[in-house]
């Protein structure tokens, strides 16, 4: 079913300029869009990541749109990596930072039962999906402590809330990475610190229109326009999340709009994870 929605990259004016924003995972898809979306607000942007090659483009589109950005090679899933990245930002950014989004992640095995799943995929996925976010949470909250302040959008997924078949390793990682946000949130909240996830169904991009599409196309004996259709039926609103989606959610809980949310699973996902 095709709608006459088009989603747009809107500026909302969400009091968030001059705020200094780490994101990690800013260099493709949803990092991406989150990235420019916190530029479009007025944020100063930390960015990091293992491939900081593939982060520069991304980072010369916000430079030229004035925003300040710097680029940092860190792997989330070491923790002095993560210490050493939060240090070079507060360095570059006169001591504080009051956002921190992470959005890098990844998928896991796909298609596997649990019992067909390896120890080291399974450790694989939740070292990247968890411990990632752990790390980078150790590292920023002793600022934001200080400060009295911040908040932290963790990117979840619509898996770690309803399970999945085929794909329990990353489910078991996004299920395990709300319990670390809610934990968080609990702990931090004294200190005037939201902890929320955003938790993103299946968004519309290259995996989903490259792998997802045709792969249902060829299973039901159905054309890759009739598959997206199929896809987007399931959805109470009919029709598949945009990685712009999940950038307005990430910046609708870093702002103040929202002060009074904390540990909340957002889901972004045109109604699925309810039905």
């Amino acid at each position: 079913m095709t709608t006459a929605y088009e989603n747009k990259r809107l500026t909302m004016d969400l009091n968030l300029t001059g705020r200094i924003a780490v994101i990690t995972g800013p260099a493709k898809g949803m990092g991406a869009a989150v990235t420019r979306a916190f530029s479009a607000e007025g944020c100063k942007l930390a960015l990091i990541g293992r491939d900081t090659a593939a982060i520069e483009p991304v980072a010369a589109e916000v430079r030229a749109n004035g925003s300040q950005a710097i680029v940092i090679a860190c792997d989330i899933t070491r923790g002095a990596d993560c210490e050493a990245a939060i240090a070079q930002t507060l360095a570059e950014f006169g001591g504080r930072i009051d956002i921190l989004v992470n959005v890098a992640g990844g998928s896991g095995p796909i298609g596997k039962t649990g019992w067909e799943t390896t120890e080291e995929e399974f450790d694989e996925i939740v070292d990247l999906n968890m411990r990632g976010c752990f790390n980078t949470m150790r590292a920023c909250l002793p600022t934001m402590i200080a400060q009295k302040g911040g908040k932290i959008v963790n990117v979840g997924g619509t898996f770690g809330m309803r399970g999945r078949a085929g794909r329990m390793a990353y489910s078991a990682s996004k299920w395990g990475l709300r319990g670390i946000t809610k934990s968080f949130a609990l702990e931090a909240g004294p200190y005037g610190i939201n902890v929320n996830c955003v938790a993103p169904g299946m968004v519309d991009g290259p995996r989903f229109r490259g792998k997802v599409v045709p792969e249902m196309a060829k299973r039901l004996g159905i054309s890759e326009e009739a598959a997206f259709e199929k896809h987007a039926a399931d959805y109470a609103l009919k029709r598949v999340s945009t990685d712009e989606d999940v950038a307005n959610a990430c910046l609708f809980l870093a702002s103040d709009v929202s002060r009074q949310i904390t540990g909340v699973d957002l889901p972004v996902d045109g109604g699925w994870a309810m039905l």
